[in-house]
């Protein structure tokens, strides 16, 4: 997670936060980092420098270990954040970018323990294509609503085509695919409801 106006981060990083959380997350289970691995998919290398803060953890990484923790990636992030508040001004609100796929994602509504819907902005660069092997969580409620550009959704092995204005809603089971086609990249709000 990144702060798009900062060039130089601080050393209580996001990134460093998110490790550690990684890191309290499995400690919690009593995992060691090779059952981790085994769980999750994700190599024990890859994941002890997660923990480390020695890479950005990609958002495929991150869908990964969310399923295994059994949280959704807004919460995640929610719990790394210094200081949740009900309301968040759009220059406060969290971002994170995975670099290697063009990803941008907003945190517009911070997770609370108490509510089941959270509000992210996504924005894709025009290539761009993040695929999700499971859901965060099982029967994810979600709701994809297109700002600007196109963006394909596979979802049960169904493609769904959505340019600006277009609404999807769907139910997460299994694997989702997120493209941009371009030429131009993608802005969508993603709304995303616990079962």
């Amino acid at each position: 997670m990144r702060n798009a106006s900062k060039v130089s981060e601080a050393p209580d990083s996001v990134d460093a936060r998110l490790g550690a959380r990684l890191a309290e997350l499995r400690a919690e289970r009593g995992w060691s980092l090779e059952e981790l691995a085994q769980r999750s998919g994700v190599s024990r290398s890859t994941l002890s420098r997660a923990e480390r803060a020695e890479t950005s953890p990609t958002a495929a990484l991150l869908n990964r270990l969310c399923a295994v923790h059994g949280r959704t990636m807004s919460q995640l992030l929610g719990e790394v954040e210094t200081r949740p508040a009900p309301l968040v001004r759009a220059a406060e609100q969290p971002v994170w970018e995975d670099r290697d796929s063009g990803f941008v994602r907003r945190s517009v509504s911070p997770p609370h323990a108490g509510l089941r819907g959270e509000l992210v902005e996504g924005r894709l660069a025009a290539g761009a294509d993040i695929a999700y092997d499971r859901p965060p969580v099982p029967g994810l409620e979600q709701h994809i609503w297109v700002l600007e550009g196109a963006l394909h959704v596979t979802a049960q092995d169904v493609v769904h085509r959505l340019g600006a204005g277009d609404c999807l809603r769907l139910r997460v089971w299994g694997p989702v695919r997120f493209r941009c086609p371009g030429p131009a990249g993608a802005r969508y709000v993603l709304a995303v409801v616990l079962p």
